[in-house]
């Protein structure tokens, strides 16, 4: 029986002989369910209709997406470290191909996922390569395939490897979780956010929202927890969820430039 997988988050669910009758996910206030409405694939189909695409972001950083899009169309980063190899995020599409890059670059040490837009196909890299999948355990009850690769952590900060951690954010999700790779931006640091901190498309500025697609905004004291957070770490690049949505150097002042800009126009102390 097949792993069914929906078509608009494209996360997965267990196996079953018929569809789900629903996608949880999507029917969350942050997502939504199409007008035409909901549909299913399975990876087996995926694997005959798309490719996954790579582009080099920065030396020890690569992205991963599927081609043509799927879903919300997320990459997953590959984040290459002397102790090993960690995915950020996660996409739907495994492949042999897939399979075969990454280990060619020595495989993956573990993967790590933002919140559960990006659960995709999370298992089936899990099993495929034999690492952990760390979730945050507030976003457990998100959770549609339980298997026992799945790690959940808790508290606000989470060491993978040596150079990598996470950090609970919230947010856009109650275990909304950012990366900080110490090494990147040529040993300046780096935060991969997923969306949990949204580089918009001037690569100068961020965005925070509960809902992206519904246009739901985060609350002002929200973001400036947020952001004062990510101010006790050190880093100076962002690289965000989607194709050319980073920001490469300033990413610090941007990220505060970003918070206090956005309070500002919601608490209502900008004049339209």
């Amino acid at each position: 029986m097949p792993h069914w997988i929906c078509q608009t988050c494209t996360i997965q669910f267990p196996e079953s002989e018929a569809p789900p009758p629903r996608c949880p996910i999507c029917e969350d206030e942050r997502q939504y369910v199409p007008a035409r409405g909901q549909a299913w694939t399975t990876l087996d189909r995926l694997r005959g209709s798309h490719t996954n695409g790579w582009r080099a972001l920065e030396p020890g950083l690569l992205a991963v997406q599927a081609m043509p899009a799927l879903g919300i169309n997320q990459r997953a980063l590959l984040v290459q470290t002397p102790a090993g190899n960690i995915l950020w995020d996660c996409i739907a599409l495994l492949d042999a191909a897939t399979e075969a890059i990454i280990g060619g670059l020595g495989g993956l040490a573990g993967i790590a996922i933002s919140h559960p837009h990006y659960y995709s196909t999370m298992v089936e890299w899990g099993r495929a390569f034999g690492v952990p999948v760390w979730l945050h355990a507030a976003d457990r009850q998100h959770v549609t395939r339980p298997d026992p690769c799945l790690r959940f952590w808790e508290d606000e900060r989470q060491a993978l490897l040596p150079g990598i951690t996470l950090h609970r954010l919230g947010g856009h999700f109650a275990g909304g979780t950012i990366a900080h790779w110490a090494a990147g931006a040529g040993g300046r640091g780096a935060l991969l956010s997923g969306d949990i901190l949204q580089v918009l498309p001037d690569g100068k500025h961020l965005g925070f929202m509960r809902s992206y697609p519904c246009l739901i905004p985060l609350p002002p004291a929200e973001v400036r927890r947020m952001a004062a957070a990510c101010g006790a770490l050190e880093f100076d690049a962002i690289y965000g969820a989607f194709h050319e949505r980073e920001i490469t150097t300033g990413a610090k002042a941007a990220l505060a430039r970003s918070a206090k800009r956005y309070c500002a126009w919601v608490a209502g102390m900008v004049e339209p």
